[in-house]
């Protein structure tokens, strides 16, 4: 699904670039504004998807353990500076006599991920979503990043990593369960 936006938002890239201080029509930056609008199309395309469309729900009565899916590489764009932020996501539930093939997850968690976010809502948008699908015993999302608003500007700090955690059902009311999804994820 491609984005559509108005044309008029080329001519505002290339105020940018002007107001930067570089000159828009030199050579190497003439078509730059038509570039970030591709780019915007693939980076910001979860806002034109829907997860419940996407995941396709399958009976198993007989598997009770958890599924983890780990180290899914991530990256998405800080709402506050429009940088980015990259790192890992770790995926687990546990089924309650349905599953979902295992690239879904990923799927799931890029679809939040290409939008604007804070890694503190991406974790509990995808935690929510798998629980609204899925109807799990529980779920556990973790994320760690680095944030470049971190990296390139404020505070410059080159090598921080940020953690969130999304507990959900079992891995919040089950210690064992719980500590079990951590050990696995190290």
């Amino acid at each position: 699904m491609e984005m559509k936006l108005p044309k008029d938002i080329e001519k505002n890239i290339a105020e940018i670039i002007t107001h930067i201080g570089d000159d828009p029509k030199r050579e190497g930056l003439e078509e730059t504004p038509k570039r970030v609008l591709q780019s915007f199309g693939e980076i910001y395309r979860g806002y034109r998807e829907d997860p419940s469309k996407l995941v396709k729900v399958f009976e198993c009565e007989s598997y009770t353990g958890m599924v983890l899916l780990k180290n899914i590489e991530l990256y998405s764009m800080c709402e506050h500076h429009m940088l980015p932020f990259v790192g890992h996501c770790n995926i687990a539930y546990i089924p309650d006599k349905k599953v979902i093939g295992i690239s879904k997850l990923a799927r799931v968690m890029e679809i939040f991920a290409r939008r604007l976010q804070i890694q503190e809502r991406l974790t509990d948008e995808i935690a929510d979503c798998l629980l609204d699908l899925l109807k799990p015993k529980g779920v556990a999302v973790q994320i760690e990043a680095e944030h470049f608003c971190m990296r390139m500007r404020g505070v410059n700090k080159q090598n921080s990593v940020m953690v969130t955690t999304s507990l959900r059902g079992l891995f919040i009311k089950d210690p064992a369960t719980r500590n079990e999804f951590l050990s696995a994820i190290r």
